[in-house]
């Protein structure tokens, strides 16, 4: 996926666009929705890029960028209060998932937000081993106690054929 791509995902996002604000991106890879994230905040705004592999992220604007080398479903991870967390393909990694959210929402704030795109599809692979469709993950965050859960964007995936959604859910 290219920059513009990730960006036009999940630009619909009601994000605080006039203060800056603090992120992680759980499962960042090489950095592309990382990259779209800084694209739509507040230029200094700070981002957590938390990935189990080291990556060489490219910055965007004035964002700030701190990359963390950590397991972001196993091992503690020593963040600041976060206004958002941003998870692009690398929910369907977590098998436990309402455990997970459980142990998220303790460092966001009040009015924080997460932001995820996934395969719509609940067919596991050797590549995607715990999806979640939309309405399963709506299930998930409402019944863990967050407020709203709409979906922003949805593309083709480039790969087997399957639509991608992006959505935002807001804590309260």
């Amino acid at each position: 996926m290219h920059l513009q791509e990730a960006i036009a995902l999940i630009e619909n996002a009601q994000i605080n666009k006039f203060l800056p604000t603090t992120w992680a991106d759980l499962g960042c890879g090489t950095g592309i929705f990382t990259q779209a994230l800084a694209s739509i905040i507040h230029p200094n705004s700070q981002i957590y890029a938390v990935d189990q592999s080291v990556q060489a992220i490219q910055p965007i604007k004035s964002v700030r960028l701190k990359f963390l080398r950590a397991n972001f479903e196993k091992d503690p991870l020593s963040l600041p209060p976060l206004d958002g967390i941003l998870m692009a393909n690398s929910l369907h990694f977590v098998s436990d998932k309402r455990k997970f959210l459980e142990k998220l929402k303790v460092g966001l704030s009040d009015d924080g937000s997460f932001i995820i795109v996934e395969y719509d599809t609940n067919e596991s692979n050797p590549w995607v081993p715990y999806p979640i469709d939309f309405i399963s993950l709506k299930k998930l965050f409402l019944d863990a106690g967050f407020n709203n859960v709409d979906k922003i964007g949805q593309r083709k995936s480039s790969y087997g054929n399957k639509m991608m959604y992006a959505c935002e859910v807001q804590w309260r």
